[in-house]
């Protein structure tokens, strides 16, 4: 699913970014000739996500993802919105695994409006949960760092529990386990983690919510919970929007098509600031993680860099976003493992468009089973 997916999203990617490259020449062209370079207003116009006709074997498979999602619009340069690119991966999940409910949060309306969110349990009572404790000790200490600088906590009504007082900001960094926090908090709770914005210099976006609760007289449940109210989408729909835009600026200029590696250093940050953004975000609700590493493979194809090896064992890289402040230390996180298996590729170029060859949901599901 994930190869066929990076490959298209590849191939739509590539166009836009030819024609923003064209229109680059021409206003650098344009800068020359009278001093000065003019940019031209763009506009990124959001597609209806959850359009229905995906499970019908005569409807075109990309019908509502993109809407051939190219547009030479007369007043600006063409432009393909962060949401087509990942409603391509979207649409790639939707088929392989059907029994999946993936849909954008914010066409849920009811659930959107009251805040539903995706909710990820590290600990269930007495019981570790295996696929995700292991990001239990750093989890933990994320905790611990979050209320010495915040220097407070939220009960369940969502009302402040200061901490600073009678030494229960120590008492905090000497828990070792989810008993000791709750001990000290005194009661269930949550608190946000970082995340920095690069838009808005100085704004702090709401990221995951780390939640404890008692269940019982020595079961605790410690989770992560991302909501998604409509002021947090707005938030992170401009973050969505200006990174990539970023990934746009950062490839489409004089280093466009290149295959340097040094010289693509800009545009590999631009994909894991984008990435970083997606996965604290959490807009869907269900398969963000492997639909954010479709297009993050996608991307790198589209700029001529191949991921070649594997995400190293104990690795989850959705969880090395939400746990960093900002995409810097997110990128710094990944790049011993993930920068090595970069190896330059442009080969899949001379593929046959996927768009078009498989252009039905009944020969997306025959290419998946072959």
């Amino acid at each position: 699913m994930a190869g066929l997916a990076a490959i298209e999203i590849a191939q739509k990617v590539v166009k836009v970014w030819r024609s923003l490259q064209t229109e680059w020449k021409i206003s650098t062209k344009g800068a020359s000739k009278h001093g000065k370079k003019v940019r031209r207003k763009e506009k990124l116009n959001p597609p209806s996500f959850n359009r229905g006709g995906a499970g019908c074997s005569t409807s075109s498979f990309l019908e509502s993802s993109t809407n051939s999602a190219v547009e030479d619009k007369p007043y600006g340069r063409p432009s393909l919105p962060w949401h087509a690119i990942y409603s391509l991966a979207v649409k790639w999940r939707q088929i392989s695994e059907p029994c999946d409910p993936i849909v954008w949060v914010n066409k849920l309306s009811e659930e959107f409006n009251s805040g539903f969110g995706s909710h990820t349990p590290l600990i269930l009572g007495q019981a570790k949960v295996v696929r995700y404790f292991p990001n239990f000790p750093r989890t933990f200490n994320v905790t611990k760092a979050v209320i010495k600088e915040n220097k407070y906590v939220h009960n369940k009504k969502d009302h402040l529990i200061n901490l600073y007082e009678n030494g229960k900001l120590q008492e905090v960094m000497n828990a070792e386990s989810c008993s000791d926090l709750h001990r000290v908090v005194g009661e269930d709770f949550w608190l946000a983690t970082r995340c920095n914005s690069m838009t808005v210099e100085g704004k702090r976006l709401e990221g995951t919510r780390i939640s404890l609760e008692k269940t019982d007289q020595m079961g605790y449940d410690f989770a992560i919970k991302t909501p998604c109210t409509p002021s947090r989408w707005d938030d992170f729909e401009l973050e969505m929007t200006s990174a990539w835009e970023a990934l746009c600026d950062a490839y489409c200029g004089e280093n466009y098509g290149t295959t340097d590696f040094d010289l693509l250093e800009n545009a590999r940050e631009a994909i894991l600031r984008m990435t970083y953004y997606w996965y604290n975000f959490m807009p869907l609700s269900r398969g963000t993680a492997v639909i954010g590493f479709a297009v993050l493979l996608g991307l790198f194809l589209a700029a001529n860099m191949e991921f070649t090896g594997n995400i190293p064992e104990g690795v989850q890289v959705d969880w090395e976003a939400i746990l960093e402040p900002d995409p810097h230390s997110f990128i710094s996180s990944v790049k011993s493992w993930l920068y090595p298996s970069l190896k330059t590729n442009t080969s899949w170029k001379g593929y046959p468009d996927v768009a078009s060859t498989l252009e039905t949901t009944g020969l997306v599901v025959a290419a998946l089973s072959t």
